[in-house]
Formats: C-alpha cells, structure tokens, sequence
C-alpha cells in the first residue's frame, strides 16, 4: 500500500495528515515508512521527536528528487509507505504519482486553495496515463468548525466537479489538539480529545477500504 500525500499549496496539513495516519497504522499492527521528501522536513524533525517519548517508533527517511526507485525498493518491505511531499508542483510529487496507489490532496475550502485543485487535477490525469492504478482524492483539511459553513459547501461542490480527484468523505476540522500533537510528537489517535481521535479514525478507515480494493 503506497500512500502519497501532496498538492499544490502550502499550510494546508499535508504533513500533520501523513503523520496521523503513520501513528494510527502503527498502532495498528501496521509496519510502516514514512518518506519525507518535503525539503522543509517537517516530519523527519517529528519523528525525532517521537523517538523521545515512550510512543512506538515508526521509521521515517528523507528522499528529495527522484521517488520512483526508492519506492519501489521499499514498498516491498513495508506493509504501507506514506510520502508526504511539499506543497508546489515538484519532481517529487509526479514522480511518487507514479509509484502510488492513493494521492491524498489535502485542501482548506478557502477559495485560494480551491482554485489550485484545477491544475493539479490535470496533473493527477498525466500521470494515471502511467500509473492507471493511481487513484486520487481530495480531503478538506483545517475546516471551520461552525457548522453549517458555506465555505465548506461550496469546497464540496467545486471538488466534485473535478475529473481525477474525488472528495473524500471525512473532514478534518480545525483543532489546536493537532498542533499541541504535533509539537509533542504524538498522534491525536493517542489523546484524549475524543473528537480528532475519531476524525482520524474513520479517515483511515475510509482510505483503507478503498486501498485495499485496489491491490
């Protein structure tokens, strides 16, 4: 199972994402890698700080340029990988494209954000013409948590009308637990605020049906 996580923008929680779903898999008997090809490395620096918390520890490297032959060396030694890459249009993020199995874009339902999706939709369309098992999605990240939000309505809408990626279900809210996590070097999956605790939950499991449909 071969996860990448990426898009067009930056600040939207790309790597929040793909360190919330590593913690979730390990704690789940899932034997997982996280790749950070994101030159800022924010998730490498995360994980070094697991390392000091009695948490269990989930192995993580850093690969800029090329993705393709790294991830085809590793995904056979792993149960899933998980690549989070930076928020612009990169070589690592069309050529991870190739070697997936499920793009997650994640997006604010600001229109700023919104607006990047069209390109990167194109984009998503060129490299199914190499990797047709690629299947891409989009996630609405950092939603307002008012309900009722016509913000978020109208990022609904608009992510259904693109060809190559489809809306993902499950949101993830706004919430300061992710960051206070996130500084701590831990998975909101392992704190107490029920609420991201099952945001995450059940967007893993959403991901994980589709997921394993696919291989």
């Amino acid at each position: 199972m071969i996860i990448l996580i990426g898009g067009e923008k930056g600040g939207c929680g790309k790597t929040t994402l793909a360190c919330n779903l590593a913690i979730w898999g390990a704690n789940n008997d899932l034997d997982i890698l996280v790749i950070d090809a994101d030159p800022q490395a924010s998730a490498a620096r995360f994980f070094e700080r697991r390392e000091s918390t009695p948490r269990s520890n989930i192995s993580c490297v850093r690969k800029l340029g090329d993705l393709y032959s790294t991830i085809e060396a590793m995904s056979a030694r792993f149960d899933a990988l998980i690549i989070d890459t930076g928020g612009r249009d990169s070589i690592e993020l069309r050529t991870a494209m190739v070697a997936a199995d499920y793009l997650i874009v994640p997006t604010q339902a600001s229109q700023l954000d919104l607006e990047t999706l069209s390109y990167l939709d194109e984009v998503v369309g060129s490299a199914k013409a190499l990797n047709p098992n690629l299947s891409g999605h989009c996630v609405i990240s950092r939603a307002p948590n008012y309900p009722n939000s016509i913000e978020l309505q109208s990022a609904k809408i608009f992510i259904n009308e693109l060809r190559n990626l489809k809306l993902i279900r499950q949101i993830v809210k706004d919430r300061k637990i992710y960051r206070d996590c996130f500084i701590l070097g831990e998975g909101v999956t392992e704190s107490k605020n029920a609420q991201a605790r099952a945001e995450i939950q059940l967007l893993t499991q959403e991901i994980l049906v589709e997921t394993q449909a696919l291989i």
